[in-house]
C-alpha cells in the first residue's frame, strides 16, 4: 500500500506526483527557471524528499521526460507494407514530441552545459526501446529493406531529419515532409532493388 494513515503519500504514488509536478514545470517553465523547490511546491512535498531520490535537478528532469515519454507510449501495428508503417510511426513520435521538442528540449542548454552532454546523449537516456528498429525488422523480414545497405548513419536517418526540422523551425513537422522523409531519402537508400 502506497499511502498511510493521515493521507500521507508514499512510495509510487508519492513518485508519480513528483515526477508529474516536475513535468509540468518544464513544460510552464523550461530548463531554465527549473528547480527542485518549485518542483516540491508543485508537488506538496519538501526538497529533501526529491534529494532522496534524484541527486540533482538534472537527474529528475530526465526522469520527468522519460516518464512522460513511458506514459505515452508509441505502438505501430504491421500494416503489411514498411512505407505506411515508417510514415505512421514518425508521424507519432512528432504528435508526441511536439511538446517535448519544442516546449522542453528547446530550453535545455543549462541541462547540456551542467551535465557537459549532448541531445544525443540525452536521447540515448531516454531510449527504452526502439520501435523505429522494430519497424525496420519487420521491413527486412519482409524482403522490403535490404540489410546490407543500412549502415548506422543511415538507419538514423529519417529521426535525425525529424528532430532537424524541429530544432530549425521550432515547429512540429508536416505530414508531407515526413513523406517526403521516406520517399525521397530513406527508401531510396535503403529499399531492396527493384522495389
Amino acid at each position: 500500500m502506497s499511502v498511510k494513515k493521515g493521507g500521507r503519500r508514499r512510495g509510487g504514488t508519492l513518485e508519480n506526483a513528483i515526477l508529474d509536478a516536475a513535468w509540468q514545470e518544464l513544460l510552464d517553465h523550461g530548463y531554465g527557471r527549473f528547480t527542485l523547490e518549485a518542483v516540491a511546491k508543485r508537488a506538496r512535498t519538501s526538497r529533501p524528499v526529491l534529494t532522496r531520490r534524484w541527486q540533482n535537478r538534472a537527474d529528475l528532469a530526465v526522469a520527468a521526460i522519460g516518464n512522460y515519454n513511458k506514459n505515452n507510449p508509441i505502438e505501430v501495428p504491421d500494416l503489411g507494407n514498411v512505407r505506411n508503417e515508417l510514415i505512421l510511426l514518425l508521424q507519432k513520435l512528432v504528435d508526441r514530441g511536439a511538446r517535448t521538442m519544442t516546449k522542453v528540449l528547446l530550453t535545455m542548454n543549462d541541462y547540456f552545459k551542467e551535465t557537459n552532454s549532448s541531445i544525443e546523449d540525452l536521447r540515448q537516456k531516454l531510449v527504452c526501446k526502439s520501435e523505429f528498429q522494430e519497424v525496420l525488422e519487420r521491413g527486412f523480414a519482409r524482403g522490403e529493406l535490404d540489410r546490407s545497405r543500412m549502415t548506422r548513419r543511415i538507419s538514423s536517418l529519417p529521426l535525425d531529419l525529424i528532430r532537424y526540422e524541429v530544432i530549425m523551425t521550432q515547429r512540429p513537422v508536416s505530414r508531407a515532409a515526413i513523406a517526403e522523409i521516406i520517399d525521397k531519402v530513406f527508401l531510396p537508400l535503403t529499399a531492396t532493388r527493384g522495389r
